[in-house]
């Protein structure tokens, strides 16, 4: 009887075990990373593979985890925007840009990143070529068309050739370029436009990458559940992004955030990764600067990034020094120089924090959000998260006034930007767009 009972709890056990890995629907090192988009051609005033190497260190203190490369890719030349083009109008997936270097550069900054414990994933456009891509000539069954035969251009980018997913040879063409990269050691993509391409190519060609490559990343430009599903570890928080310019903005306000909250959680799978940002390529470009935006909102609204639940952080290029300059797109916009002041700071801190703190991971593993019961002023939010004896508890005031309010806490904290000790029940003040973190180990 013992045997009996001794086997069935060793059957017990490896359940719980085999449900444990069953669990972890995402690389181990993923969960509580904090995501970094370079703008290579923008990055140093070379704007070069070589030169944005050197600055692999810097970011390696600044707490990135991951370095998403924009496309690095050749750029077509028929229709092409401005003097040097479109990042996303490639002629050929399987070549670098010559205006970055060779492919022995880039293969050199993969390695410098490596040695370094940064990941790097590649921008992959799948949905486009350039016009007169190498594809273009190759294989010109491999593109929509339209009723006199010529190549789709999508909205307003006359730049592009759309392709055609109902011709499996592409579909096999396309798999096999993303694995040219990945048997050169990249750790995984940021599919631009994902929802633009069938669901099922995803599905087919993903899980099959998955298994030759086991824990790269894979991020998706959308904001559709269905990206999740046996295809991306995190997709865009579109909505949330624009929630928060609106918050700046005084447009909307605390229970539109809460309601936010909870419709994701209803909506999006519980292990989905939800990339936020208060900027990116896009937005910087055309929208403008997270201050023009956000205004004196954008340090909040970068904590929030850090801390909402199944939330993924991610830093473009410049912001970390508070750079508050909209890059040109087709052209040549460098960075003059790389200094480091209190916005660095900021983002290290904000690094640590989420580094630190596994009640932040994103998806499964990270703590559920709860609102503390409390006497709160119009403006401020308060939640926290928990998971096993770590607490995270954030307090931002999402208004241009000064709020105070008393911490609905039993125990004296230590205010995490600070230092400052409060005692149990103390009252908190929180300048306009002011925030606090109190973390419990």
């Amino acid at each position: 009887m013992k045997r009996l009972f001794a086997l069935a709890g060793l059957l017990l056990a490896l359940a719980a075990c085999r449900d444990d890995r069953q669990a972890d629907a995402h690389p181990d090192w993923s969960y509580g990373a904090v995501v970094y988009e370079m703008n290579v051609r923008q990055y140093t005033p070379e704007g070069s593979f070589a030169a944005a190497a050197r600055e692999l260190p810097r970011l390696e203190r600044l707490g990135v985890d991951v370095v998403w490369l924009m496309p690095v890719y050749p750029i077509g030349v028929e229709e092409r925007k401005g003097t040097l083009g479109s990042y996303y109008a490639i002629s050929d997936y399987r070549a670098v840009n010559p205006e970055f270097g060779t492919m022995a550069d880039f293969e050199a900054f993969l390695a410098e990143a490596h040695a370094l414990g940064l990941r790097v994933v590649l921008d992959w456009v799948a949905n486009h070529t350039s016009p007169d891509a190498r594809w273009i000539g190759e294989h010109p069954e491999w593109y929509v068309r339209d009723s006199l035969g010529r190549t789709v251009a999508q909205y307003d980018w006359t730049d592009i050739a759309k392709l055609d997913y109902a011709d499996r040879d592409m579909r096999r063409a396309m798999e096999e370029a993303m694995r040219f990269w990945l048997a050169k050691g990249v750790d995984g993509f940021r599919c631009d436009m994902a929802c633009e391409v069938p669901v099922d190519f995803w599905r087919e060609t993903l899980p099959a990458l998955r298994r030759d490559w086991p824990g790269i990343y894979l991020l998706a430009e959308g904001e559709d559940a269905a990206l999740h599903r046996e295809a991306f570890d995190a997709s865009y928080a579109w909505e949330l992004h624009h929630l928060m310019n609106d918050i700046a903005q005084g447009r909307k306000g605390v229970d539109d955030l809460k309601a936010y909250v909870a419709r994701d959680a209803e909506t999006m799978p519980r292990e989905a990764f939800r990339l936020m940002f208060t900027s990116n390529h896009d937005e910087n470009s055309w929208a403008g600067t997270e201050f023009e935006r956000m205004g004196d909102a954008a340090r909040t609204m970068a904590l929030l990034t850090f801390t909402l639940p199944n939330g993924q952080p991610l830093i473009y290029t410049g912001q970390e020094m508070g750079l508050d300059h909209r890059f040109a797109f087709f052209e040549k916009d460098p960075v003059a120089a790389w200094v480091e002041n209190d916005f660095t700071e900021y983002y290290r801190s904000l690094a640590r924090l989420r580094h630190a703190n596994r009640a932040l991971d994103a998806g499964e593993r990270g703590g559920p959000i709860a609102y503390p019961a409390a006497d709160l002023p119009e403006g401020v939010l308060l939640f926290s998260r928990t998971r096993g004896g770590n607490e995270v508890l954030v307090a931002v005031n999402l208004s241009a006034a000064e709020r105070t309010f008393a911490l609905p806490t039993a125990a004296p904290r230590r205010e995490y930007f600070t230092g400052e000790e409060y005692a149990a029940g103390a009252q908190l003040r929180l300048p306009a767009w002011g925030r606090a973190v109190f973390c419990v180990q």
